[in-house]
């Protein structure tokens, strides 16, 4: 006979000789070796409820009844995901003025409802849920209102995201934006004692008299979280965002066990991905391994022979998914699948700015060179449009990544926007199969981008086409239809003032600004290359911000309808100031 009753956050599982192989095979079953023989702990979750039914478990009758709530709860995922019509299940703490469609409140609520809340009140202390939500479809700001709704009760206190590397200086940015409740973010970058300093700080963090406790939120890239694993344990994350989830899909990688770890020991988890499945049905299982164990079950090869057909020598080649309706319905029991071309109350353009942090050395180079700048224009000569664009032409090569010296050289000085870019064209291209337009206003960016680009995409048989300056306009006709027509060529990479007019690029549903141009009327014709006839999808368009330089600026000019050139011989000052914020604060 196998037993099961309520244990707190799991289900305590029992059975006698005669039942305990049987019990020790159900899926996301473990134990610890303090625990009595033929003794078990199981998630308590739906899917551990169903595992038990099907194995004639017996159930305490407190089990019974939060068998019953987790029923209700399934019932209502099931009936917020048809729905047409919904309110929040609870108030979301964003700032004023911050609306969400009707998918992100319908995110908000599944992934509340999955975490122990109902209309009558919050049942219990831990839950996991899934936004499988495509780029653009806002599930960050979904992500900071439920993570504030579960602080405000008393629930979430500290909280961890994971996230690669170019999207971590992402997350203090989103916060700023829709938080409306209190927060200390820290982002952990850089050498290991830095980031050491960066999570004790925030562990220690000494607030003024009477100020209200705040989130506690912790930002760490992948990598990271391998070698810091026993810091961030006892850091103590009572929730975890895993952001671009499918970078733990590979259940061998050290990164993956170390996710897998630290999710056994946290109440709350939520992971976020376009792209579940990047390549096939094996990518689910690390990532549900580390969500909710008891969906798939603890075990990988268990899991890839229910779910994949295998061939080839060793049984070591992919041939193709099974069970798939199956897998399906488990993986969308606690997840929201969103899509850009579903959301029918989506503006038919969106905009994101992705902020970019440069590094040290690149941010000395960049204050020194605005410092020289500032002095040489208030020297008392006199400071007409052409000196005070070109002063300004060095600082945005620098945000960029690079510098022209005095003898017309250019050298690398950063590559912090062309690991951000890469990330978006893994995730974006490589990830979810999608095409991608880039657009860069100097040179050596486009030269840098292609080689960086083709390296990424080459592998996996993909390729890039790239319209620059040298590149003769009789030409361009044929490597537009490539881009277009050819499912193979994922990303268009082109330099805006050459590509900016006259040419259809609607294969694309995303365009990346790696750099802009000061000219309002090229910025606006070149968001036309994707939005125009023949566009089917809602369109995205990507800013990369360094804060703190004239990226910032520009980007507030463009927002506001204006040409940064127009105006510099007035306001070099204010574009030569050390206090420059990100584009939003303008």
């Amino acid at each position: 006979m196998i037993r099961a009753a309520l244990d707190g956050t799991h289900i305590l599982v029992t059975a006698d000789a005669e039942s305990a192989e049987i019990a020790a095979t159900l899926p996301g079953i473990r134990r610890t070796a303090k625990m009595a023989p033929c003794t078990w702990h199981m998630p308590l979750s739906a899917e551990s409820i169903d595992q038990l039914r099907g194995a004639g478990a017996r159930a305490s009758p407190e089990l019974i009844a939060e068998a019953k709530r987790l029923l209700a709860t399934r019932r209502y995922v099931e009936a917020q995901k048809q729905t047409a019509h919904v309110e929040p299940l609870r108030p979301l703490p964003l700032k004023p003025g911050v609306q969400l469609y009707t998918h992100q409140i319908k995110m908000a609520n599944i992934a509340l409802a999955l975490m122990g809340y109902s209309e009558n009140g919050i049942h219990r202390d831990a839950g996991s849920a899934a936004f499988f939500a495509e780029m653009g479809t806002g599930k960050s700001s979904v992500t900071v209102a439920t993570i504030g709704r579960l602080f405000l009760d008393g629930k979430v206190s500290r909280a961890l995201v994971v996230a690669p590397s170019s999207v971590c200086a992402v997350w203090p940015h989103e916060y700023s934006k829709f938080a409306g409740f209190p927060y200390r973010i820290a982002v952990l970058l850089g050498e290991r004692d830095k980031r050491l300093a960066a999570l004790k700080a925030l562990q220690a963090l000494t607030l003024p008299h009477d100020a209200p406790e705040p989130l506690r939120v912790a930002v760490i890239n992948y990598e990271s979280v391998r070698l810091l694993e026993a810091e961030l344990a006892a850091y103590g994350a009572d929730m975890i965002i895993a952001d671009e989830s499918q970078r733990i899909k590979t259940p061998t990688a050290q990164q993956s066990k170390a996710m897998h770890r630290l999710g056994d020991r946290t109440k709350y988890k939520l992971i976020l991905t376009g792209t579940p499945i990047t390549q096939d049905t094996r990518d689910v299982w690390s990532q549900y391994r580390f969500l909710d164990p008891s969906i798939f079950g603890g075990s990988y090869y268990t899991f890839v022979k229910h779910y994949a057909t295998m061939g080839g020598y060793g049984q070591h080649q992919y041939l193709g998914p099974r069970n798939l309706p199956e897998l399906t319905r488990k993986a969308h029991s606690i997840a929201f699948r969103v899509q850009k071309s579903e959301c029918l109350d989506l503006p038919e353009k969106l905009f994101e700015d992705r902020i970019v942090e440069l590094e040290p050395n690149a941010q000395a180079l960049y204050r020194r060179i605005q410092k020289e700048s500032y002095a040489a224009l208030e020297s008392g000569g006199e400071v007409t449009a052409s000196i005070v664009l070109t002063r300004l032409l060095r600082l945005q090569q620098i945000a960029g990544g690079f510098l022209t010296d005095d003898d017309g050289v250019t050298i690398p000085v950063s590559t912090a926007k062309l690991e951000a870019a890469l990330d978006i064209v893994q995730t974006l291209c490589l990830d979810e199969g999608q095409k991608l337009v880039i657009f860069a206003r100097f040179r050596a960016e486009v030269q840098a981008i292609r080689a960086r680009v083709d390296a990424l995409l080459q592998p996996a048989g993909l390729c890039h086409v790239a319209i620059w300056g040298d590149v003769p306009i009789i030409k361009r006709g044929e490597i537009v239809t490539q881009f277009q027509d050819d499912p193979n060529t994922r990303v268009m990479v082109a330099q805006i003032d050459a590509a900016a007019e006259g040419i259809t690029l609607t294969a694309a549903h995303t365009t990346l600004y790696y750099s802009l141009t000061w000219n309002l009327a090229k910025y606006m014709q070149s968001q036309d290359r994707t939005h125009r006839i023949g566009q089917d999808h809602g369109t995205l368009y990507i800013h990369l911000i360094a804060p703190g330089t004239i990226d910032a600026k520009i980007m507030a000019a463009l927002k506001k309808k204006q040409s940064l050139a127009h105006s510099v011989v007035d306001n070099w000052r204010l574009l030569l100031t050390e206090d420059m914020k990100g584009a939003d604060s303008q």
